[in-house]
Parts: C-alpha cells; structure tokens; sequence
C-alpha cells in the first residue's frame, strides 16, 4: 500500500509539501498541486479521513444537540445531519442536553472542547445558555433563531397560520390550539401566528403548554373538547395521534365531529382522512443544519488565516417552507 512518502517521492517533494498539498492546498503552489495529485492517483494512495481532518486543524467530528430523544420529530433530523456528514467526510456524534441549567451549560462547554462545531436543537432552550454555546464552537441552531447565528427551521408558524385561515374560510367559527411544551420559541411563534390569522374569524382557545408526547394528547382530550372546538389545531404529530386516540374512545369521530391536525401518517395510524396536515421535512432540516455548519467552519478557517472574506459568505437564517395538505 503507497504510504504518504511513496507520494512525495514520485511527485519530487518533501513529504510536509504532499501533505499540504493534499489537505489544505490553498498553501501549496497550482503546479505542485497537480503533481502530488497526480503521483497519488498513479500509486493508489487516499489519505484517511483522520489524516485530513488533521491537516485542516478540525477533528473531523460534528455533534448534534437534542434536548431529549423520545420526540418523533427528531429522529428524521438526526437521520439528514447524519447522511450530511457522512457525506462530506465528517462524523456525527448525538447528545442530549436540555440546555436549561448550569450542569447543562458544563456540559455544552465539555463537548464544545472536542468537536469542530455543534448544531443545537435549542427550541426550549435558555437563551443565556445557546448564546454561551456560540462563543465556545461554531454553532448553528434548529428551531431557533437568534441575531447573528446561522439557523434552520421549519416555517411551521406560515403553515399553522395557513390552516387556520382555512377552518375559519370553511366555518369554523371556535378553534383551539393544543400547544407544545412550556418555553418552546417555536410553540410562542405558532400561537402568535395562529392568533393573528384569527383575528376576527373566529375564536381562538389555546390548551396547554404540554410536552409533544401522545400520553399529552390523551391526557388533554376532555379539556380539548371543553372548549366547544369544531376544530382544533395541534402542535406536534405525536400529541394529534394521543388525542385522535382519545377522542375515538369517547365516541368523538375525526373529522365528522371534530377536526385534528396532525401529518399524513398519524391520520392513516387511525383511518382518517379529510385531516389537514402540517408535513415538516425532518431530513432537509437535518442536512441544512450541518451544511450551514461546514460553510460556517470554512468561514471561520478563512478569517483565522487572515483572508478579507465577504460577510456575504458567512452562512446565515434559513427558513424551510413547510407544505399543508388537506387529506
């Protein structure tokens, strides 16, 4: 097997030039490039992945940051970061970290050591504790957005907006909304929007906060329907599926009697159909978040040598349409 040395003899240069010219070629001369490019392709030789991480200062490692696993929601996302990663010759590693105390701030600061960035899911986080995280790492936030730092998210609030106008347009004339966990930035921009696409259409109770587990649909069906909703919009398809559940075994049918949001799936778990849905493309998101986060690193990589870089090329907010349909 050729080693590194190998390449550098055949190309006439020092085994420190190959390396460069391998890994971080933009020290390294256009001609001398192509020599050691083309010496390597001749022998065979691919330096490892490590190899290359090393050369670029970076550890070849990225972690996600969720604040728990037993959300739905998330597993789509880790899956995109995951594919992302792999793809660009990193590796992804997973942590759970709430981000709401001081052990947890220890923590983000203990891992920000060993990894080249972080992509946080900081939804419900503290905002002292993700402000803290962006000066220890490159970071880019999920279902978050803070001025100044690269984000992806699921415009949910446009499409629960979107659903709302709808019931209201077909009649609707009481609508609850079954909110998500108690300090959500996403839960606050869904009710926000919610509230001003009803203004004067119709009128509007919200249940909850509630965790965005189905037992949360479940437990909350009486007060749901105490409401005297003809239609309720629901902020995570896990808890849509615990109340279509619920309301089944109190004889309530969707959506003859009662109106769910939900997505595509949970209304097939059950055998509804006419159930809008709110379809969030978990795997986009996953592979965004971690290609913000290599355009990031090359950014910072560029600046740390002292080039003049555009601001224009620092990554920044992205907002993914998220579509409705009416099943």
């Amino acid at each position: 097997m050729a080693t590194l040395d190998d390449v550098a003899t055949a190309a006439g240069v020092s085994k420190a030039t190959a390396s460069r010219a391998l890994g971080r070629p933009e020290l390294v001369a256009k001609e001398t490039i192509t020599r050691v490019r083309r010496a390597a392709e001749a022998l065979g030789f691919e330096p490892s992945r490590t190899a290359r991480a090393l050369a670029r200062g970076r550890t070849g490692l990225l972690t996600l940051v969720l604040p728990s696993i037993q959300n739905t929601f998330f597993a789509p996302i880790i899956e995109g970061a995951q594919a992302a990663a792999e793809e660009s010759g990193n590796h992804l590693t997973m942590a759970v970290n709430g981000m709401a105390t001081d052990a947890d701030r220890r923590a983000l600061e203990r891992l920000a050591e060993q990894v080249d960035g972080l992509v946080l899911n900081a939804s419900q986080a503290n905002r002292d504790i993700v402000e803290h995280a962006t000066t220890l790492a490159p970071t880019v936030l999920i279902e978050r957005e803070l001025p100044g730092v690269p984000s992806v998210t699921a415009d949910t609030a446009a499409a629960f907006a979107q659903l709302a106008q709808e019931l209201a347009a077909r009649g609707h004339r009481k609508i609850a909304y079954l909110g998500g966990p108690e300090g959500s930035w996403p839960h606050e921009m869904r009710t926000a929007a919610i509230r001003q696409a009803l203004q004067g259409r119709a009128e509007l109770t919200v249940v909850g906060p509630v965790p965005p587990l189905a037992e949360s649909g479940i437990r909350q069906a009486d007060a749901v329907l105490a409401t005297g909703a003809t239609a309720v919009l629901v902020y995570a398809s896990p808890v849509a599926l615990g109340l279509m559940y619920a309301l089944q075994l109190r004889g309530v049918r969707v959506p003859q009697d009662l109106v769910v949001s939900g997505d595509r799936r949970t209304a097939a778990a059950l055998g509804a159909s006419g159930v809008p849905s709110v379809d969030v493309d978990g795997l986009a998101i996953g592979r965004q978040s971690v290609g913000l986060l290599l355009q990031l690193l090359e950014f910072r990589a560029l600046q740390e040598r002292g080039l003049d870089v555009p601001a224009l090329a620092q990554p920044e907010q992205l907002r993914l349409a998220v579509p409705v349909h009416w099943s």
